[in-house]
């Protein structure tokens, strides 16, 4: 981070951006701005294969911020709606949800005096280029989200980006340059401003469980907003699984009456719907996933005949990897049929909003198969042709709605699947799966479990008998310990992934998922940490030197994105005490 006046960091604590751009100017010149100050918006068309640049017109003034939140219209989505959006989401969070920043100054501190105040006079967006035609959902890499930032000391901000994306990634890192003032109005200490900021990875993400434990819609789009706000672009609902079936499938109304935890539980068409707008109106991608083969046994309700090894018990174990045990059939026409009529009717209702749908593939026990009518087997020469054909099926439905296929890492490091060049493999379990993965020529995304499952260190879920008890004693879960935000932070997604083939690593996912986890704890489970994972994949795992991104560095910028979050709404944990915000470098080790 430069300064025009080279301020020492910690000089002025409150001068934070999340995640940290590419390039960052600012002086110490106060500014306040006003709810009534003009934006405008100078925008860019395409006719045919000419390219027209309209005239700059204003877009909003005197913004009534608290009336866009009612008026979302999930039936329409366009550039000038996202724009539209993101203009009132900014005056909301500068005007309403924002905080006086105390604890990121000394205890001395005073907060700037209105008298005789200086303020921003105009806003002025600019789209340098014509969006692509899916701005909204686009593949990885087809929306240019860079932007420029810059605010003079008279008061002018030009914001400018070459897709309304990046235009809504500078008007968000805009909002964090303002503070709240205990008497009222907001100003900003850091003018002039200049900031050139681009994204490292396309895709960065957060993963929510949804079968394991509900979450209402209203659960789900605080996510989402949080989301945005660290200039993450993917959302990733993981809306089925072995314990419920809670989304509306209307040709299938039975999978989630009967596959629910209860009949208020479900996800209606009405609410798919308004979840994925809420994402892309703000530059949030939402993928979704319907885990299969394994992790199916909610289907059972409804349809058993499709399921083998249902709920074995008390050996589940041996058939899955949590209870309830069962697995989609492998070589049965019924299962066949189901899937098409499955995804005949949910992959048009994605499609609005998504280029992408993920067919799970995960954790798939053979042994299930014994049991399985059209198998009798856990031999691989014989499942895995059967698995080839099965993942074939599913995947050339899906392209032919226009969607690109999402799979686990065992589909292609376990199955040895042949899958198609345009599918994109998840990877979990290790940065070596990642090396496989883009050495086979595919694309991927990480997510290593050791450092960017948020779930982690939460103790085991599981009983144990008195007589096994001693054998598992301290009864910690598989991934402990806890993921701690510094440790999130340490992880290189390129780690161990040749120069030539880093191309092919799109981006990462942190991943919330939900067996201990509901409304009730979600917010602290995956904020502020998953913001640490969004500043490695938008600025990168190294500095501009090359070296490991500084903890020290980091800590009061984070401290105050999480400030940021919780006057959004967001129940973000805190990430030190006021006294080491207050004090620079007191609350360091290793400081020479």
């Amino acid at each position: 981070m430069k300064s025009f006046l080279s301020i020492s960091l910690f000089a002025s604590l409150a001068s934070a951006i999340w995640p940290i751009p590419s390039s960052y100017e600012h002086g110490e010149t106060v500014l306040w701005i006003t709810r009534d100050v003009p934006v405008y918006y100078n925008s860019v068309i395409e006719v045919g294969s000419i390219t027209y640049q309209n005239e700059p017109y204003i877009i909003c003034s005197q913004i009534k911020s608290r009336s866009f939140a009612n008026n979302e219209s999930s039936d329409s989505l366009s550039a000038a709606s996202m724009i539209d959006y993101a203009i009132k989401s900014a005056w909301r969070t500068i005007f309403e949800n924002s905080f006086v920043p105390w604890k990121f100054h000394p205890r001395e501190w005073e907060e700037p005096s209105p008298k005789e105040a200086a303020y921003i006079t105009k806003i002025k967006l600019e789209l340098l280029q014509a969006d692509p035609q899916d701005v909204a959902k686009p593949l990885a890499g087809e929306v240019d989200e860079s932007y420029t930032l810059k605010l003079t000391e008279d008061g002018e901000v030009t914001i400018c980006g070459n897709s309304t994306v990046g235009l809504i990634r500078g008007v968000t890192t805009f909002t964090q340059l303002f503070f709240k003032h205990s008497q009222g109005g907001a100003y900003t200490t850091l003018a002039p401003v200049r900031i050139a900021d681009a994204p490292k990875f396309s895709h960065r993400g957060v993963n929510l469980d949804v079968s394991r434990n509900f979450f209402s819609v209203q659960d789900i789009k605080r996510q989402i907003d949080a989301i945005a706000y660290n200039k993450m672009n993917r959302f990733h609902l993981h809306v089925t699984d072995s314990q419920s079936w809670p989304l509306e499938i209307p040709s299938l109304p039975e999978l989630a009456e009967k596959g629910a935890y209860r009949p208020d539980l479900i996800y209606s068409t009405k609410d798919f719907k308004d979840i994925q707008y809420h994402a892309a109106i703000q530059g949030v991608e939402m993928i979704t996933e319907i885990d299969m083969p394994g992790h199916t046994s909610s289907i059972w309700y409804s349809y058993p005949d499709l399921i083998s090894a249902f709920n074995i018990q008390p050996n589940w174990d041996t058939y899955a990897a949590e209870p309830p045990s069962g697995t989609l059939k492998l070589n049965s026409t019924e299962v066949g049929e189901f899937l098409e009529t499955l995804f005949d009717d949910l992959l048009p209702r994605v499609h609005p909003y998504s280029s992408y749908f993920h067919t799970g593939g995960d954790e798939v026990n053979k042994n299930a198969y014994e049991l399985d009518d059209t198998v009798r087997s856990k031999d691989p020469a014989v499942l895995q042709p059967l698995m080839q054909k099965f993942i074939d099926r599913n995947h050339d439905q899906i392209r032919a709605q226009g969607l690109t296929p999402v799979v686990w890492e065992e589909m292609l490091l376990d199955w040895n699947l042949t899958l198609g060049e345009d599918v994109i493999v998840q990877t979990w379990q290790s940065d070596e799966a990642v090396a496989q993965v883009v050495e086979k020529g595919h694309k991927a995304l990480v997510g290593n479990y050791k450092y960017w499952y948020l779930d982690c260190g939460k103790g085991q879920w599981l009983d144990f008998s008195p007589s096994s008890a001693a054998g598992f004693w301290p009864f910690q879960d598989y991934c402990a310990p806890f993921h701690n935000w510094r440790l999130i932070y340490s992880y290189d997604p390129l780690a161990g992934v040749p120069e030539d083939k880093a191309h092919l690593v799109l981006g990462g996912e942190a991943h919330m998922w939900a067996e201990q986890t509901d409304p009730i704890n979600v917010d602290r489970m995956i904020w502020p940490r998953a913001c640490a994972a969004a500043e490695v994949l938008w600025s990168g795992a190294k500095d501009g030197n090359g070296k490991n991104r500084s903890q020290i560095e980091a800590s009061p910028r984070l401290s105050e994105m999480r400030e940021r979050l919780v006057a959004k709404e967001i129940g973000a944990e805190p990430i030190q005490m006021p006294y080491c915000i207050m004090n620079g470098t007191q609350c360091a080790l290793g400081v020479s």
